[in-house]
């Protein structure tokens, strides 16, 4: 939770939906899909947060009853799907800045982790548009498909998601 709150994120005892939206984050790496890790935002230690299994790997969420302390960013992955979660009590985007301090990835208009331009080629789409800003601006709005491409460029550019996903 302290990711959370470093990133401007007020964590909740349990999901709150007054405002639930969802974009995808697809991440390549020399053409190869990089998974976007599951529980992101999730304190998944806490015994009140639910551990299930989607896509074959471990899964968080469903938590009812609410934790005895913060156990959710309003900003999370249940799975390993790629789904970016807004699940909050203020009807309001987060931003791909914010999802990736609270993964502990660096993220700048230059860098991804470890990789940076000039030696390494980086690029951000947004539904399948070239997106020539700082990708940490990026809001997070309903169905916004973001595709961050590190190095060799796979051969097909995301434009959208499998809604099924959600």
């Amino acid at each position: 939770m302290e990711l959370a709150q470093k990133a401007g994120l007020e964590p909740e005892n349990a999901e709150r939906l007054e405002y639930h939206v969802h974009a995808h984050l697809d991440v390549f790496l020399n053409g190869s899909h990089i998974l976007v890790p599951a529980g992101i935002g999730i304190d998944t230690t806490n015994p009140a947060v639910h551990k299930f299994t989607i896509l074959g790997q471990p899964a968080w969420g469903g938590i009812d009853p609410p934790c005895d302390q913060p156990c959710i960013s309003p900003l999370h992955t249940h799975d390993v799907s790629g789904v970016l979660h807004t699940e909050s009590a203020t009807h309001k985007d987060n931003t791909l800045g914010q999802f990736f301090i609270q993964w502990n990835v660096k993220l700048t208009a230059n860098c991804v982790a470890t990789y940076c331009k000039p030696a390494t080629p980086i690029a951000v789409y947004v539904n399948g548009s070239v997106f020539t800003g700082d990708p940490t601006t990026i809001p997070l709005s309903n169905y916004k498909e973001i595709a961050i491409i590190i190095g060799t460029r796979p051969a097909q550019i995301p434009s959208g998601f499998d809604k099924s996903l959600i």
